[in-house]
C-alpha cells in the first residue's frame, strides 16, 4: 500500500491519495478496511476509490458523488488494471464546488506519476 499524504489543500479541505495491487471488489473493500486502520483515514470525510478488474470497473464515491468515475477514467487512460486508487478528503468546512473534482484528478495524477516515476 502506497500512501501520499497532504497532496492538496484548499479552503481547509485536505487530500491524500493511496493505492496498491487489487483484483476484485472484495479485495478493494479489504484495502479500504486496512487503510481505515489508520485513525486519520477512518476519520476522513470521503475515501473515494476506483478499480479496473477483469470483470469490469468498480468504484465507490463514498459520498463524493461523481468522484469514483473520475478515478476510473484516469485509470483507463493510464491503462492501469488490477490496481486500486483511493482519494481521501477531509472536509474543511467550505464547499469547493467543481474544484473538488479537479482536486480528485490532480491527486490521481500525482499518484500515477509517483508510481511510474
Amino acid at each position: 500500500m502506497q500512501i501520499i499524504e497532504n497532496v492538496i489543500s484548499d479552503r481547509g479541505s485536505r487530500y491524500a491519495v493511496s493505492g496498491g495491487p487489487c483484483t476484485s471488489e472484495p479485495e478493494a473493500r479489504a484495502f479500504i478496511t486496512a487503510l481505515k486502520r489508520n485513525k486519520k483515514f477512518a476519520k476522513a470525510t470521503h475515501n473515494t476509490w476506483g478499480l479496473l478488474t477483469a470483470e469490469g470497473p468498480v468504484k465507490n464515491d463514498d459520498g463524493e458523488s461523481g468522484a469514483g468515475v473520475i478515478i476510473l477514467r484516469m485509470l483507463e487512460t493510464a491503462g492501469l488494471r488490477d490496481h486500486i486508487v483511493v482519494v481521501t478528503r477531509w472536509y474543511g468546512g467550505k464547499h469547493l464546488g467543481g474544484d473538488r473534482f479537479r482536486h480528485v484528478q490532480e491527486a490521481v495524477r500525482i499518484y500515477l506519476a509517483e508510481r511510474t516515476g
